[in-house]
């Protein structure tokens, strides 16, 4: 792939030993449809600057990231950098009619934020409707020049980006659910930097290969990008040793198999110590419930310099569909540095204790097939979307597009993990819930066995969050907190919320705006399985939102 003039340049200055402290990152995003073949099948998709994934965002810590984003196509268009904290420049967080209106055909905006106190691996996606099935793409935020990463320094690094892929057009395949009131059809297949690798009936065999010299230590940067598919990830005879996730580095540790929810990226070091030869790369999903799923496993190959082809390839046994022990080894694995020079700053005084259940329920639907629609919930209530943006109607005082009254508590306790409600129907409103400027908050996200138990992987949006504990049933609020852990727990921005079970998280309010908390799967976002947390001004500008930019896309 040819870079462009920008991406050139600022490879150059990433790479320069005369390049400041901090810089400005400047980027030109054009969103177009590109037609593109897949299971021995073309069909446009639509894509930044032609490419799938879409371009790598390179940066460092605390540098001013422009990124001017032209929408070339009919749809409305927008995108959120997904992890990035944002502070107090909540109009280039991106999600769609919560802190902008959307960029409209033959319209531009200019994205404007700093990484301020961030390093490691994020991504970037589209946040409106299905479009970041194919819309989406990684940042690379590199440690402050001179500044060394708090384990051996690699050799190389290389950008991964896991995905899924639709015969169909996504937007088709949504909106037909939604008119149905039916579940979404499941993916085609899964994909490794936009590749499927073999797959069944089809004479396509284009693969993603990792190339790779012998006794050298790689920096794989790995992300899940899919729409709805929680992933496993191997590397057939390797073992990886995980050091950062969500932009926050980690206690080192070693593992045979990552775990990955959408919108969750993971860092690990890869050494090539296990001989030339083909080594299979592999990911597939997880799914502990009746949920459908897309089974297929994507495919890669790790191919050592002068391995000859007659040399057979190394394949890899993956895990089960449905092995749950397998995310929970994996999870409690995960412990901060908490390091002098990255320390786990976890709020130990807690202003708000919340406790959202989080699930899917039944409404009435006269005119779908059979009388009724999946919706999904917090707290039992499904969340409207507005037409003016949420963020914008706070700063200007606008009344009647949202109100401040989501409750912090389920309305009607019940037995979430147990014997469920007959009356499966959710309330409805865009409701937000309101926190003071620095104010400390815990939240335990309960999932409820309405319908089917599933794990949520669960996204807020202009935080990073410590996750102090986890368990499965119902969350006991007189026993769970003694178990917390407030000593290393990770650090993160998305999280899974195992089946049947609950999370607790804690984070401090201290970036005023509005930010979204939503399931990051995206079949559950659009039922409604969503809310905002509005944080407001503390002292002076500098606990401010900045004033909105003068190319703020109007509704």
């Amino acid at each position: 792939m040819f870079m462009s003039w920008v991406q050139m340049l600022l490879f150059v200055s990433l790479l320069s030993p005369t390049s400041v402290q901090s810089e400005i990152r400047h980027y030109s995003f054009t969103v177009v449809l590109k037609n593109t073949t897949r299971l021995c099948a073309t069909k446009p998709i639509v894509t930044v600057n032609g490419k799938f994934p879409g371009p790598t965002l390179y940066a460092r810590e605390d540098d001013n990231v422009l990124v001017n984003v032209t929408n070339l196509i009919k749809d409305n268009v927008t995108i959120h950098w997904h992890g990035v904290r944002q502070l107090r420049t909540g109009w280039s967080d991106g999600p769609a009619y919560i802190t902008q209106c959307p960029i409209q055909p033959g319209r531009s905006y200019l994205y404007n934020f700093t990484l301020t106190g961030q390093r490691g691996t994020l991504l970037w996606h589209a946040h409106i409707a299905w479009l970041r099935s194919t819309m989406h793409g990684a940042i690379v935020i590199l440690p402050k020049k001179g500044v060394p990463y708090p384990f051996p320094k690699p050799d190389k690094q290389k950008v991964i980006v896991l995905g899924e892929w639709w015969k169909s057009d996504t937007e088709a395949v949504i909106n037909e659910a939604l008119q149905t009131g039916l579940a979404p059809n499941v993916s085609d297949a899964h994909t490794i930097n936009g590749h499927t690798g073999p797959v069944p009936n089809c004479s396509y065999r284009g693969a993603y290969n990792l190339h790779v010299e012998n006794g050298k230590t790689y920096l794989l940067r790995v992300i899940n990008a899919a729409l709805n598919d929680e992933l496993f990830f191997k590397i057939a005879g390797h073992d990886l040793t995980v050091v950062e996730v969500d932009a926050a580095y980690t206690k080192p540790f070693k593992t045979d198999t990552l775990f990955l929810g959408p919108g969750q990226t993971t860092t690990a070091l890869l050494t090539t110590d296990s001989g030339i030869g083909k080594y299979v790369i592999a990911i597939s999903p997880f799914m502990d419930t009746v949920v459908s799923v897309d089974t297929f496993t994507g495919t890669g190959y790790l191919i050592y310099n002068n391995t000859l082809p007659s040399i057979p390839t190394t394949v890899t046994t993956m895990p089960p569909v449905n092995a749950t022990w397998k995310t929970l080894v994996f999870a409690e694995s995960l412990r901060s540095l908490n390091s002098k020079q990255y320390p786990a700053n976890v709020p130990l005084t807690v202003d708000h204790s919340l406790l959202f259940t989080i699930g899917v329920g039944i409404d009435p639907c006269a005119t779908c097939s059979n009388g009724s629609r999946a919706v999904a919930a917090i707290n039992n209530i499904t969340f409207d979307m507005p037409t003016i943006a949420i963020l914008e109607a706070h700063y200007y005082g606008i009344k009647g597009v949202f109100t401040d009254d989501f409750p912090g508590k389920p309305l009607m306790p019940y037995d979430y993990t147990g014997v469920q409600p007959t009356n499966l129907q959710t309330m409805h409103g865009t409701r937000v819930y309101r926190l003071a400027y620095n104010s400390t908050v815990e939240l335990v996200i309960q999932g409820n066995s309405m319908l089917a138990p599933e794990s949520h992987p669960t996204h807020l949006h202009g935080f990073n969050f410590f996750a102090v504990g986890r368990g499965l049933g119902n969350f006991n609020p007189a026993k769970d907190p003694k178990k917390y852990n407030l000593v290393d727990p990770v650090e993160r921005n998305t999280i899974s919320v195992p089946t049947a079970g609950w999370t607790a998280i804690r984070f401090r309010a201290d970036n005023p705006g509005v930010w979204f908390f939503h399931c990051h799967l995206e079949v559950h976002t659009t039922w409604g399985l969503k809310m905002a947390f509005l944080v407001e001004n503390g002292k002076g500008p500098n606990e401010s939102v900045v004033p909105p930019p003068r190319d703020l896309p109007q509704c």
